[in-house]
């Protein structure tokens, strides 16, 4: 068994010795001073017509505890994995792997080389008398053996996997025991920026530790996390805290602890936790589906830069500008397009590309909804009726090989070359540049090597001179927006026409 390692005194003996008076010195019973009615008369004094600035004191957060955490338990994961030597190692001090680590370190052992017995452990809390827990998806991820133990209890009950669902880590177990303390549930689209909020979990495997602290940002988009708006906050969490209540001042469950930013692996000042009306609609499902059903439109996204947002005349970057939108998918039905900036969806703004991919995602498939968009200038409105999500897949990697022949687009600073015939059809495009280099104004610029530019602010064309012809449209200093493919990716990326 792993220990906790040892505490470390972090105040001064000596600086707390140092606030003590001397015996020589008056105290404040003792009265004033001489030269204290000098040293007064320099104090600035606050008129009495100025209205005092009011002071917030943090809540006392022991009835909290009280009422909330009995229903808190601790979680652990036991599973056979592969030798851990076979695994690759993380490389030190690389911010890519340390970036929003996941709570769950393993804790592997075992005599027989090729094969280990993995030991996680994370947090949970109770949400009905029927015994079904919520914790995280990568708490339980892999395991074949999950016991729960409850806040001041040495008995553990094994627990059942009633379904887990990765994309938005969330996981729902199923507890059979009697009489066992259940968590209220609260409202996370109430939480506001600044509100104090509390979290109970195992952080070390120490059990029932509660840490306080704020709302640091509510709906907080991260990398590679479509479906989640976080909550972010400045509570401390930890190792086992994953999976773990996020509390507000009235006792109410509003999140689950998730992810933290961290580069050490352990705590550094910004914590994540799923909105528990998110965490809740997605337990419904696993318990009466056995999994979790999305809506999908079937286009590529991405953001509106305000190069972008001039290019495609829109007052200010917003939206979800639209990529690409796959072959009989809901989007072509509906009579979207590439080049449309989405900016409302089902009656809700559309800020960022991934408010879109959450509002899709939540809809029912087969609902119809009103959707705004941008389109050359004007706004138009369609209706879309949305589609299932199939499950989750992973995009394959291509490259398209350039030919000899490389020339010039010279008002964009872009050395590129012609798409051969096989690139073409296996893009399914007509034509395409292949970027080689980027100089002048575009140095900065979001291409790379190999991207494929088959348009032009929406406009196709069949010849590096009827590309060159489309640019040449644009005043100097102007910003065009390029179409490019990417593998089997498809963005838009805003370059700069040279001036002079």
């Amino acid at each position: 068994m792993s220990r906790a390692p040892p505490c470390f005194l972090l105040l001064s003996l000596a600086a707390l010795a140092g606030c003590s008076p001397r015996p020589d010195e008056p105290t404040a019973a003792a009265g004033p001073g001489p030269g204290s009615q000098a040293i007064a008369s320099e104090i600035p004094t606050t008129p009495a017509s100025s209205p005092a600035t009011p002071v917030v004191a943090p809540p006392d957060f022991t009835a909290l505890v009280q009422r909330v955490g009995p229903s808190v338990v601790n979680v652990t994961a036991s599973g056979r994995q592969g030798s851990p030597s076979s695994a690759a190692a993380p490389i030190p001090n690389d911010p890519l792997f340390e970036f929003f680590r996941r709570f769950l370190p393993p804790d592997g052992g075992g005599a027989d080389p090729r094969e280990f017995r993995s030991r996680g452990v994370g947090s949970g809390f109770v949400i009905d008398a029927q015994g079904h827990v919520l914790t995280n998806a990568h708490v339980v991820a892999g395991a074949d053996e999950v016991t729960v133990r409850l806040a001041g209890s040495k008995r553990e009950h094994k627990a059942k996997v009633v379904g887990a669902d990765a994309q938005t880590d969330v996981a729902l177990l199923k507890v059979d025991a009697p009489n066992l303390p259940v968590a209220p549930v609260g409202d996370s689209t109430r939480l506001r920026q600044g509100e104090w909020v509390a979290a109970i979990g195992s952080p070390f495997g120490f059990a029932n530790t509660v840490t306080a602290g704020i709302v640091s940002a509510t709906e907080r988009s991260l990398p590679d996390e479509t479906y989640v708006p976080f909550i972010q906050t400045d509570v401390a969490v930890n190792p086992g805290n994953s999976g773990g209540p996020l509390l507000n001042t009235r006792g109410e469950v509003v999140g689950i602890n998730s992810q933290i930013y961290s580069r050490t692996g352990g705590y550094m000042g910004v914590s994540f936790a799923i909105p528990i009306a998110v965490a809740m609609d997605i337990a419904q499902q696993l318990r009466t589906e056995g999994h979790v059903t999305r809506g999908r439109l079937g286009v590529g996204i991405q953001e509106v830069s305000t190069q972008l947002a001039q290019s495609f005349k829109l007052n200010e970057p917003r939206g979800a500008l639209v990529t690409a939108v796959e072959p009989g998918s809901p989007a072509e039905k509906a009579g979207l397009a590439s080049g449309d900036v989405i900016l409302r969806f089902g009656g809700k703004d559309v800020v960022e590309a991934a408010d879109l991919a959450r509002l899709v995602a939540q809809t029912r498939p087969g609902t119809t909804l009103d959707a705004d968009v941008w389109r050359s200038g004007q706004s138009r409105a369609l209706k879309v009726t949305v589609g299932a999500a199939p499950a989750q897949r992973v995009a394959k990697s291509d490259t398209s090989p350039g030919v000899p022949g490389q020339q010039s687009s010279g008002r964009l600073g872009l050395a590129v070359i012609e798409l051969p015939p096989a690139g073409r059809r296996a893009l399914g495009v007509d034509y395409g540049l292949v970027v080689q280099g980027v100089q002048g104004p575009n140095t900065d610029a979001p291409l790379q090597r190999g991207d494929v530019i088959v348009a032009v602010n929406n406009q196709r064309f069949k010849s590096l001179e009827e590309f060159n012809r489309h640019v040449a449209q644009a005043s100097p200093g102007q910003a065009v927006a390029l179409l490019v493919r990417r593998g089997e990716a498809a963005l838009y990326v805003p370059v700069t026409v040279a001036t002079g």
